[in-house]
């Protein structure tokens, strides 16, 4: 009975910071470099589509007291389509922005998981705990701060 607490005692725990492990791998600045040119390309193409709206529905107000009623229906129509084919792509772009930022960040994280599993089961912890999840206190005294062997077995310094 005396020896059973003194084995919760014996046993580590570590910590580390996935933040700052994160902002130094190579792969996050490359999944946000192509996020970001992803998000570009985007927002380049909605820019021409709208700018072409812009383009019928000044040429269609000019035109519109001319024309025929069923040639001013077919434009109107057609001016509502290309709007909805914008929204279309505004929403189609964001959830493809999303999809790609999650798997991007799911490899990301994996990677970082086994690095975290190597290190937990060479160094024997019981736990490593992330001190960027809103963790409210961890003991810098009966914990160890594991950042450093993370990073060193993901190869960054």
């Amino acid at each position: 009975m005396l020896l059973a607490p003194l084995s919760i005692f014996a046993q580590k725990f570590g910590h580390f910071n996935s933040s700052e492990v994160i902002q130094l791998m190579p792969e996050y600045t490359a999944a946000q470099t192509e996020i970001q040119q992803l998000q570009s390309q985007y927002e380049t193409d909605l820019k021409r589509m709208q700018d072409e709206l812009q383009k019928k529905s000044e040429e269609f107000e000019k035109e519109q007291a001319g024309l025929l009623e069923n040639v001013r229906q077919r434009r109107q129509a057609e001016l509502q389509d290309l709007y909805n084919r914008i929204q279309q792509s505004y929403q189609d772009n964001q959830k493809s922005l999303q999809e790609t930022s999650q798997q991007k960040m799911q490899a990301i994280s994996d990677k970082m998981l086994g690095a975290i599993k190597e290190v937990g089961t060479e160094g024997n912890y019981v736990y490593i705990m992330d001190v960027s999840a809103g963790i409210p206190y961890i003991s810098t005294t009966l914990s160890t701060d594991v950042t450093a062997q993370v990073k060193q077995k993901l190869g960054l310094k």
